[in-house]
């Protein structure tokens, strides 16, 4: 031990690392959309925030994701919510939060079959009427529904469909889509290349 020296002031004692990250007193949204993706999120953030900010981040391309799948924005957008609303219920029991967005691109395709086939059920057992009247929501994405290529979507199996939305819409991997659709890799390439192979003979048709 070295006798302080006199008219020296002394150093402060050097602190070692406590082997534990600080953790952030004040996280914002904003803090938390600088990641673009928001595919990985920390454990440790509470479900508010980190729901608040993957539903700022994901709404619109998640709700344009599910138009193409259930063919109604105002279904789309019900879809969307619903799967907001059950990733915040079942925050703290997911086993990988990181892989929040992942989970919820699921929950869409998931949903939007259920939709789907409820959808087939009422059209199946629904009286003949008189056409419905063409409603707002309708008429905002009219000139989607125009596009050759989003007719010739619709008359794709439901599978072939969500492949090629999750491939070139979403521009997800073959390990994303396979997981979102929960079938293997090897699934995905199929239904891929059977929905392009339909897809085409479709459109030289229409042309």
């Amino acid at each position: 031990m070295h006798p302080k020296e006199p008219g020296k002031p002394q150093e402060p004692a050097e602190r070692k690392p406590s082997g534990k990250a600080a953790r952030p007193t004040d996280v914002t949204t904003e803090t938390l959309l600088a990641d673009r993706s928001l595919g990985a999120v920390p454990v440790g953030w509470d479900a508010d925030v980190a729901v608040t900010a993957l539903y700022s981040a994901h709404f619109r391309s998640l709700v344009r994701l599910a138009v193409l799948l259930v063919r109604d924005i105002a279904t789309a957008e019900e879809v969307v919510q619903d799967a907001f609303v059950a990733i915040h219920g079942a925050w703290r029991r997911l086993r990988d939060p990181d892989k929040a967005l992942a989970y919820l691109r699921q929950s869409v395709v998931n949903r939007s079959r259920s939709v789907l086939r409820h959808r087939a059920v009422v059209e199946k057992y629904a009286p003949k009427g008189l056409p419905d009247a063409p409603s707002a929501e309708n008429g905002a994405i009219g000139e989607l529904e125009r596009s050759a290529v989003i007719e010739a979507l619709r008359a794709l199996p439901t599978r072939q469909r969500e492949a090629l939305v999750l491939r070139y819409y979403g521009d997800l991997s073959e390990a994303e889509i396979a997981n979102a659709m929960g079938i293997s890799k090897g699934a995905v390439k199929s239904h891929t290349a059977r929905g392009m192979a339909a897809l085409r003979s479709v459109l030289e048709k229409m042309s």
